[in-house]
């Protein structure tokens, strides 16, 4: 499936791509499975846009959730260029992390241990017409207040706990995470 987006540029517009017919319902990482998985995040932010934060709705095991891109660490990869990869993956944009939000350990109802790292990450190149993963509904550039707003959505309550620590001024050097 093609993906098309209007990009954050476009103020009021929040929708970053169209609906795909016929998404696969993937695995919803939340109710299955167990054990501790590492997860690594983004929490995108477009400035040019009035402070427009990059978020992903996707069709999960609870239905349409909202989320930051995430994913997992591949072998051989570090923690940033995770993040820049599903980002890529998930919204179709390639992003440059600049700074460790912060760390996360959130014990999910269904499934065990996750451990977050979240990074704030600078837009550079959008590919509109990438596919997106597989359950991935859009991209959507939202107002804090838009993601507040939509807040039964959410995946997790790390949906909004790390953005509220970006927008406190939390974030930590991306140098702080070392990569042996």
């Amino acid at each position: 499936a093609k993906h098309r987006c209007t990009g954050p540029e476009q103020e009021g517009n929040n929708d970053c791509g169209r609906r795909q017919e016929g998404i696969q319902r993937g695995k919803d990482e939340l109710g299955q499975g167990g054990g501790t998985r590492h997860r690594v995040n983004t929490g995108d932010k477009f400035s040019e846009s009035g402070n427009r934060f990059l978020d992903i709705e996707e069709v999960a095991g609870a239905g349409e959730r909202l989320k930051q891109p995430a994913g997992n660490v591949e072998d051989g990869e570090s923690l940033a260029a995770a993040a820049a990869r599903e980002t890529l993956e998930e919204a179709a944009w390639r992003v440059n992390p600049t700074a460790l939000v912060g760390v996360y350990q959130w014990q999910s109802p269904r499934n065990g241990t996750y451990v977050r790292f979240t990074f704030a990450a600078e837009p550079r190149v959008h590919e509109p017409t990438r596919p997106l993963d597989a359950g991935i509904v859009r991209a959507l550039w939202l107002t804090y207040d838009e993601i507040v707003a939509r807040r039964q959505m959410h995946r997790s309550p790390l949906v909004l706990r790390s953005l509220a620590d970006y927008r406190a001024g939390l974030p930590w050097p991306p140098g702080l995470i070392s990569s042996l």
